[in-house]
């Protein structure tokens, strides 16, 4: 039934509850003026605001009593279930006597808000088509309510309405706004943390920075970084700090073993862990020291993931005595956020911790290793050749370049095999790395091993620093091992071992390195005769042998030597500055047929003789630059110690002794073994003499 007022004094009377419903700030004061006003119209004798809320399907009830105090109820389960679940299917007013209501909800009745009464009533309020709630009036007076009476109360239902409509707008801006304001500070707080732990790349300084801006934010007294280790996998990086009292915070870095840690369990999840832990419990180190710092019952922690990119980096672990200390889902949000950011400063530290120690490797790198970068314009640029014997070995080095196997490369000396090897290098996946080189006949054996797998400062007499060895180098490159059968016999264990574990320990060291460098050998001797001899380990040998790779001396692939000699022709003359652009037939033909025992190397001497020779624009090459070089060291082999008499014989025996032994004096295979002299005493005569090893090589 609709009620139209019908006297000014009427209009005005609405006017003016509908001007001060509207002004009530919450609905406990709406709910007063509710009560005041139906009082005096002598409509009821009391007022309940009923408010739903369709999220969780729960009811809360705003009122006041005679004195004026307010009656609240949240979430109370008889509210839910009591009258004003019956109006939301049908929005329609409802009315019963106090019997029946109490025998409905006899619940209901023991609340203070429904004090003593006859007749019940309940409005729906209707907002936008939708049920946000009720409005009960309670009358304990005999008489029942009017028609004209009923008609009052339902003109009020669209009034209390638009107040309740107007307080859930304030609220709801308000909750806006708090939101915003609360959204500005943490992005203040975000950017603050950020800027801060970004502009460190020091870990240490890192971890200090981070733990006092979540300190002065959120109050937690020990703030700890969990750093997973690379070089050691199942260990825990530990950078701690604690907040005991006002003085200064106390800084710990240490590790621990990843396995059993609460650590663990964050990296394996990948989730946040939030619990309270008791003295009483199971505890790993670090829980322990937390009881120690901070005697008491119970301990509060926080421990949130640190992943970048996918990649777990390790876990941001927050603590504090007091298990009431932190709460708030909008908090926690919050530390996920800054966790994120962290996470991004870390990472950021690791690479720069790094970049530092790979600067430090390259600033103990010697001249001649660097010299050592591979400056091939092709794959195949510096090698020369398209004869078939030449176009299968470049077969071979394009099947075998992509693995990461054992590459033996053999052939007669001056034939190209290190050319060979940085074709291997520059088509394999390591090309970004360096090709790291060794001439194992050239360095004398007591240096050798050294020279392989460095050194520690102190190892031997002489060692004054410390030393990478060329395996350590070639990690995720390519060693190459030039005349490994001049390998002392006893080093070859120890490049057995590197070869199956990929392992080894520096020279007065017993620490194990690890070591991924793909290994390429090569040789110009017979090392199955020398298996036979016992002069070369066979185990090796197999190893080293896995793909063989024999280079054609040039002597069988002559189709190859035009091309040769027009490229060293042209090359050695812009290299000096000369003119040639014309090379005879004649003279490419003779080159070809000739026998060349010194292979490439010998070709590329006699065509530089003769660019240094040419005086004109076209090679100029005479029979006897053709000639080979005469057999020196046979010549002398064939003289015997007793036609070698005084000093001009001694001379000439070390001589040829050097040359023999590439030079090197000591170890077994050196010259002074040879001679039947000690080191030292060959040296003395060498110095008499006035040999110099360098110039005889």
């Amino acid at each position: 039934m609709a009620y139209t007022p019908n006297r000014a004094g009427s209009d005005q009377g609405f006017f003016e509850i509908t001007r001060t419903l509207i002004q009530q700030p919450d609905f406990c004061s709406l709910a007063q003026v509710l009560r005041n006003h139906v009082e005096q119209s002598g409509l009821a004798d009391s007022v309940n605001l009923l408010m739903w809320q369709p999220d969780n399907q729960s009811a809360s009830l705003y009122s006041v009593d005679r004195q004026q105090q307010a009656i609240f109820y949240r979430d109370e389960a008889s509210l839910a279930s009591g009258p004003l679940s019956h109006t939301l299917p049908h929005p329609e007013a409802l009315y019963y006597p106090r019997e029946l209501f109490q025998q409905r909800w006899p619940q209901l009745s023991q609340l203070n808000a429904y004090p003593a009464f006859r007749h019940y009533c309940l409005l729906p309020l209707v907002s936008q088509g939708k049920i946000i709630g009720g409005c009960e009036f309670l009358l304990n007076a005999e008489r029942r309510w009017s028609e004209s009476d009923i008609a009052r109360l339902q003109a009020l239902a669209p009034i209390i309405s638009l107040g309740v409509e107007h307080i859930l707008s304030h609220r709801q801006s308000d909750d806006v706004y708090a939101q915003l304001y609360r959204e500005r500070n943490d992005f203040r707080l975000l950017v603050a943390i950020t800027n801060a732990v970004l502009s460190k790349l020091d870990l240490d300084e890192l971890t200090k920075e981070v733990a006092r801006e979540i300190h002065c934010n959120f109050g937690f007294s020990s703030i700890s970084l969990a750093l997973r280790s690379e070089d050691n996998p199942g260990k825990l990086h530990l950078y701690s700090t604690h907040y005991l009292d006002d003085s200064a915070p106390l800084h710990d870095r240490t590790g621990v073993d990843e396995k059993g840690t609460l650590s663990e369990k964050v990296i394996k999840s990948r989730e946040a862990l939030f619990l309270t832990l008791s003295s009483r419990d199971s505890l790993a180190p670090y829980e322990r020291m937390l009881f120690e710092l901070w005697p008491g019952a119970e301990q509060t922690l926080y421990l949130f993931p640190l992943i970048f990119s996918g990649r777990m980096l390790g876990v941001l672990k927050l603590s504090h005595p007091s298990p009431a200390a932190f709460t708030g889902v909008a908090n926690i949000k919050l530390l996920r956020q800054i966790t994120e950011r962290l996470a991004i400063a870390v990472d950021n530290a690791l690479a720069y911790q790094e970049i530092r120690r790979l600067k430090e490797r390259l600033l103990d790198e010697n001249l001649a290793l660097t010299e050592q970068i591979n400056k091939v314009a092709g794959d195949f640029g510096e090698i020369i050749g398209r004869s078939e014997p030449m176009m299968a070995v470049m077969k071979q080095v394009e099947m075998v370049a992509q693995s990461d196997s054992t590459v033996m490369i053999l052939g007669e000396t001056g034939t190209g095999k290190e050319l060979i090897a940085r074709a291997i290098h520059k088509l394999s996946g390591r090309n970004g790395r360096r090709m790291v080189k060794l001439n194992c006949a050239a360095v004398p054996a007591g240096l050798l091993e050294s020279d392989l797998f460095g050194h520690e400062r102190g190892a031997f007499t002489g060692a004054s620093a410390q030393r990478i060895g060329r395996f350590e180098l070639a990690d995720r490159g390519t060693l190459f091992l030039d005349e490994v059968g001049d390998m002392p016999l006893e080093l070859q264990p120890k490049l057995l071992r590197v070869l199956q574990e990929q392992e080894f320990e520096r020279l007065g060291s017993n620490k194990v390195i690890k070591t991924d460098a793909r290994l390429i050998a090569a040789t110009n001797r017979d090392l199955k005769q020398m298996v036979a001899d016992r002069e070369f380990r066979s185990d090796l040998y197999y190893r080293l042998s896995v793909f063989p790779i024999r280079i054609p001396p040039l002597r069988e692939r002559p189709q190859d030597i035009p091309l040769l000699v027009k490229a060293f022709t042209f090359n050695i003359a812009r290299r000096l500055g000369r003119n040639i652009d014309s090379i005879p037939a004649q003279t490419l033909k003779l080159l070809s047929k000739m026998e060349w025992p010194g292979n490439v190397r010998e070709l590329e001497n006699v065509i530089e003789r003769a660019v240094l020779l040419t005086r004109s624009n076209v090679l100029q090459l005479s029979h006897a630059d053709m000639l080979p070089y005469p057999a020196l060291a046979t010549h002398t082999e064939a003289q015997t110690d007793d036609e070698i008499h005084g000093e001009e014989g001694e001379y000439q025996r070390i001589v040829r002794v050097l040359k023999e032994s590439n030079g090197v004096i000591a170890g077994p295979k050196g010259a002074a073994v040879r001679l039947g002299l000690k080191r030292t005493t060959l040296l003395s005569r060498m110095k008499r003499l006035g040999i110099d090893k360098k110039a005889l090589l």
